[in-house]
C-alpha cells in the first residue's frame, strides 16, 4: 500500500520532534529490548456503582483488572480484544485521563501517580491520544486552525500570530491536508479527513508516545488502510511510540511491533506480532484468530465459535476469567487464575495449558 501522503513531510514537526534519519534511535531489534519508554504495572481501574437513597457504592464495574506491560521508544503495541474488555480504559488510564483504582504507569522513569497536576499537565506533551470517533472529537464551533494550534498556544509553542499559523499550516501539510483547510469547520470534512485533523492535533506538541484509541475503527476498509499507511509514516519520521488500541487483528497485524491480547479486563497473551498470528499460545486468542478473513480463497481455516457470552465485569468469574467458554478449561481454571508469565523469549501468556 503506498502512502496517503499528498505532501512531502517536513524534518521536524513544529516544536522540534526528532527525524529518523538526523539521528533519532532506531526500533530494538526483537529479543534486545531497550529500557522502556513506559511500563505498566498491576494496573486497575474498578468503576463504582451507585444505588440507594444515599447514592452509596453498591458494586463495582471490573473494567482493568491488574494489567502490565511495556514499551520501548519508537515501538508498536498493539491493544486487541472484544468490545467492553477494557482497552480504552487502560489506555485512558496511562494518560491520567481517567484516575486508576491502584497500579503504577512509569513515563522515562517517573511514576506518573507521584506528579502533581503541574507536572502531569507538562508531561502532556509527550504523551498524546488519538480517539475513535472523528465526528465526536472534533468541537464543531472551532476552526481546523482552532483546533490544531489550541496546544500551541497552551504550552506556549508559538512566537506570535505568523508563527502559530506556519506551524499550523505545517502540521496539515504533515498529515496530508491543504492549508487552505485551516480556516474550515469540522463539518465541512469527511471522517478520513477528520481523523487526519486529529492525528495533527496529537503531533502539534512533538508527542513521544500517542495512545491510537481505535483510531480507524469508524472509517470505511479503504480509508482505514490510507490512515494506517500514514500512521506508520509518521512514526519512522518522528520516531514515535504507539499503543494503538484495536478490536480487529487484520489492522494491528501490520502496523504492531508486538500484540497484547485482553480479556475481560486481564491480558492473556503478548507476543511478537508475527508470532502471535502463527502460533498463538492462548484458547483465546486462537478463537479470535479464527474469525479473521483470509483472502486466498484457496486456504481453508478452521472457526472456533466461542459458547456463551462475555460473563458480567460486575461478577467476573473466580479463576482463568475465560474458562466459561474455553473449550480446554479445568477444574484448576475454575479455581487458580493463571499469571502472565514467559513462556518463550519475547513471549507471555497466561493460560494453565503452558504449564
Amino acid at each position: 500500500m503506498s502512502s496517503p501522503m499528498s505532501n512531502p513531510v517536513p524534518s521536524a514537526v513544529p516544536g522540534g520532534a526528532p527525524n529518523v534519519a538526523q539521528g533519532a534511535t532506531p526500533r530494538p531489534a526483537t529479543g534486545a529490548r531497550a529500557d522502556p519508554l513506559l511500563r505498566v504495572d498491576k494496573l486497575v481501574k474498578h468503576f463504582p456503582i451507585k444505588g440507594g437513597l444515599l447514592g452509596r457504592t453498591i458494586d463495582r464495574v471490573h473494567a482493568v483488572d491488574g494489567v502490565s506491560f511495556e514499551l520501548t521508544a519508537g515501538e508498536t503495541l498493539g491493544l486487541v480484544g472484544e468490545s467492553g474488555c477494557g482497552k480504552s480504559t487502560t489506555g485512558r488510564c496511562v494518560l491520567r485521563l481517567i484516575e486508576p483504582t491502584s497500579g503504577e504507569v512509569w513515563f522515562e522513569g517517573r511514576e506518573l501517580g507521584g506528579l502533581d497536576r503541574r507536572e502531569l499537565r507538562s508531561l502532556c506533551r509527550d504523551m498524546q491520544i488519538i480517539f475513535q470517533d472523528p465526528y465526536a472529537s472534533l468541537d464543531p464551533r472551532m476552526t481546523v486552525g482552532s483546533i490544531i494550534g489550541e496546544a500551541l498556544q497552551i504550552h506556549g509553542l508559538a512566537k506570535g500570530a505568523r508563527d502559530f499559523e506556519d506551524k499550523v499550516v505545517r502540521l496539515l501539510e504533515t498529515v496530508g491536508l491543504h492549508p487552505d483547510h485551516m480556516r474550515r469547520y469540522p463539518h465541512e470534512f469527511s471522517g478520513g479527513q477528520r481523523q487526519r485533523i486529529g492525528i495533527a492535533r496529537a503531533l502539534a506538541v512533538s508527542p513521544k508516545l500517542i495512545v491510537c484509541d481505535e483510531p480507524v475503527s469508524a472509517l470505511d476498509v479503504s480509508i482505514q488502510a490510507q490512515v494506517i499507511n500514514l500512521l506508520e509514516d509518521l512514526q519512522e519520521q518522528f520516531n514515535l511510540t504507539y499503543l494503538f488500541i484495536a478490536h480487529d487483528l487484520s489492522v494491528v497485524e501490520h502496523i504492531s511491533d508486538r500484540v497484547a491480547v485482553m480479556y475481560l479486563g486481564r491480558i492473556v497473551e503478548i507476543a511478537p506480532a508475527r508470532d502471535l498470528y502463527t502460533s498463538p499460545r492462548h484458547p483465546y486468542t486462537e478463537a479470535l484468530l479464527s474469525a479473521v478473513p483470509i483472502p486466498d480463497p484457496t486456504v481453508k481455516r478452521q472457526r472456533i465459535l466461542l459458547q456463551g457470552d462475555v460473563p458480567n465485569p460486575i461478577h467476573p468469574p473466580a479463576g482463568c476469567h475465560f474458562h466459561p467458554r474455553c473449550p480446554h478449561a479445568s477444574v484448576r481454571c475454575r479455581e487458580e487464575a493463571p499469571l502472565l508469565r514467559e513462556i518463550a523469549p519475547g513471549r507471555q501468556a497466561a493460560c494453565h495449558l503452558n504449564d
